[in-house]
């Protein structure tokens, strides 16, 4: 098995541990004591990269794992929100927190424009505002899942309208990297979606493809601004 793990092309299986990685190396940078908002929690996945910080956690809590279509955690756990209300809402006071993180929720929201003019009104004056989301994404946490992706131009756009500064951003992935996600999906979503379980050579076809594209990827120059995973973002909000 190891064998074989050295061998296998692993491309397209690094978007959640490339995400992972930028979060927690931001969050590092956070001085200590400051507070933090975690909007969008969920199961609180960066509380404990928060440990130095004073973290609050807010989310809306109606997501059980249990939307009936398309991919779908199964079970979800709301327990141990501070605060469960709407993200363009939130009841806090102006000015109040030092730093705002921010991952893979904007996708799911009906008016993500919204949620920055909010961020904007509870960063205090050069605070630090943690991003993330996806360029492109198939359909999941249904039916709260309103938007397949963001490009750097949103950002661009309308961060700087709302009073902030990008100080990073970076895209998780390229092209390759995206494409070979998706055909790794292929045995699953045939059987699913085709009532289809694929043949050897089938699979031996992916694994030919997954070798192509991580050569490819290997060679590639800014394809990302194609296609990629999606984007990390550090922006501060601008003193007045």
């Amino acid at each position: 098995m190891n064998i074989l793990k050295k061998i296998l092309p692993t491309i397209g299986q690094e978007n959640e541990q490339n995400r992972i990685k930028w979060v927690e190396s931001v969050l590092c940078s956070i001085p200590k004591d400051s507070i933090i908002l975690d909007a969008g929690a969920g199961e609180r996945r960066y509380k404990n990269a928060c440990s130095h910080l004073k973290y609050i956690a807010q989310d809306f809590g109606q997501y059980d794992g249990k939307g009936g279509v398309a991919l779908q955690t199964g079970s979800w756990n709301n327990e141990g929100l501070d605060i469960v209300c709407d993200i363009t809402s939130i009841p806090l006071p102006d000015n109040s927190v030092d730093a705002i993180l921010c991952t893979e929720v904007f996708e799911h929201l009906p008016s993500p424009i919204e949620a920055i003019k909010e961020f904007s009104r509870l960063l205090k004056p050069n605070g630090k505002l943690i991003l993330s989301a996806p360029f492109a994404s198939l359909v999941h946490f249904a039916p709260y899942y309103f938007y397949s992706g963001f490009s750097r131009y949103f950002y661009e756009k309308h961060l700087p309208e709302n009073g902030f500064e990008i100080e990073r951003l970076e895209f998780n992935g390229n092209f390759f990297e995206y494409l070979a996600q998706e055909i790794r999906r292929l045995p699953s979503i045939c059987q699913r979606y085709a009532n289809k379980n694929i043949s050897i050579f089938s699979k031996l076809f992916i694994v030919f493809l997954l070798f192509f594209l991580q050569k490819m990827s290997k060679k590639e120059k800014n394809s990302q601004e194609l296609l990629c995973f999606g984007c990390h973002v550090l922006a501060k909000k601008v003193s007045k």
